[in-house]
């Protein structure tokens, strides 16, 4: 049932500057969690999981055609796991493909593997046999968390960060260039990711972010895990009792984190209160374009939809533009 209210840009408390560092970490900490695990029997995957398998559906093959920077990145977010669950769904698929083409090969007849055209075909088919069909993931904030990105990238290859700096409204034109990698990474197309942040923009700032995510990548993705819904208020006011039940197991060790949860429960008192905020902060596919001007848009299409990431009212949403051509 959707509210009957225009979009109403309140405070969220995480993002004051008044708000102790510490707190933020914790309140940060939650969000990633509720991101990345998956509450049974409430959800059959978790949300990351969900926006993931998402993200494949609408980009298909050309996924791969693409390098993947995500914009507010926080403490990493989903984003690890977006990367870690597309790259295994690639890995799968490129496995299949291998078998089925050795299984093509065994069943024609051999040639003449001393011929000089027949050898340049066999080398060209290794080479091709060996492509690395991974993509590439990007973290980037304008309050970069290294630790937690360092800590975060030491689990792939194709995860990983740039320790400047970055302002959604302006990204430099060689951005890809100053992540921090041993090896450069292949020339694609950037893609921007917003993973639970493009409500914070009020409209002036969401306008320069989308002006300069039309003109400088080849595609963008907004995801939220609400809607302005009733049902996605009752979701937030649910997120109380679902950190009460599971922090305890899942901070067990950070002591702190218990204590700002179960004695003085500030950290899941915010995670509410900025999720009822955030649910009437959410744009709509309608006041998403008007954010972007007639002449800015041509040339790309958008897609935009939601699905159920905990049953019965947890609604996922997502506006995804991608450029033509």
């Amino acid at each position: 049932m959707a509210l009957s209210l225009p979009r109403i840009h309140f405070y969220e408390i995480d993002d004051q500057s008044w708000f102790p560092s510490i707190l933020r970490e914790k309140v940060q900490a939650c969000l990633t969690l509720l991101w990345i695990q998956r509450f049974p029997p409430f959800q059959s995957r978790s949300p990351a999981s969900l926006i993931a398998k998402t993200l494949q559906s609408l980009l298909g093959p050309t996924i791969k055609d693409y390098i993947f920077v995500d914009f507010a990145s926080g403490a990493g977010g989903p984003t690890p796991q977006f990367e870690h669950e597309v790259n295994k769904a690639l890995q799968l698929e490129s496995i299949e493909k291998y078998h089925q083409k050795q299984k093509g090969r065994s069943t024609t007849t051999r040639r003449d593997v001393n011929a000089p055209a027949n050898r340049q075909t066999s080398h060209d088919e290794a080479n091709e046999d060996n492509i690395d069909p991974c993509v590439d993931f990007i973290l980037t904030d304008i309050f970069p968390h290294i630790p937690s990105w360092k800590l975060a990238c030491s689990t792939s290859p194709h995860l990983h960060y740039i320790p400047q700096p970055i302002d959604a409204c302006s990204t430099p034109p060689n951005l890809i260039s100053l992540v921090s990698s041993p090896q450069p990474l292949p020339p694609r197309r950037p893609f921007h990711l917003f993973s639970l942040a493009f409500h914070h923009f009020p409209d002036p700032l969401a306008r320069a972010v989308l002006r300069n995510a039309l003109a400088t990548s080849s595609g963008f993705a907004i995801f939220e895990l609400q809607s302005r819904s009733v049902s996605s208020l009752f979701t937030a006011l649910m997120l109380g009792p679902v950190l009460w039940l599971t922090s305890w197991y899942r901070f067990w060790g950070d002591w702190t984190h218990l204590f700002w949860s179960y004695v003085i429960p500030i950290v899941p008192i915010v995670v509410v209160l900025d999720g009822l905020v955030s649910a009437l902060r959410t744009r709509t596919r309608e006041e998403l374009l008007a954010l972007m001007d007639e002449k800015e848009r041509e040339g790309w299409r958008f897609e935009s939809g939601g699905a159920v990431h905990t049953w019965p009212t947890g609604e996922a949403t997502w506006f995804v533009g991608i450029k033509d051509g």
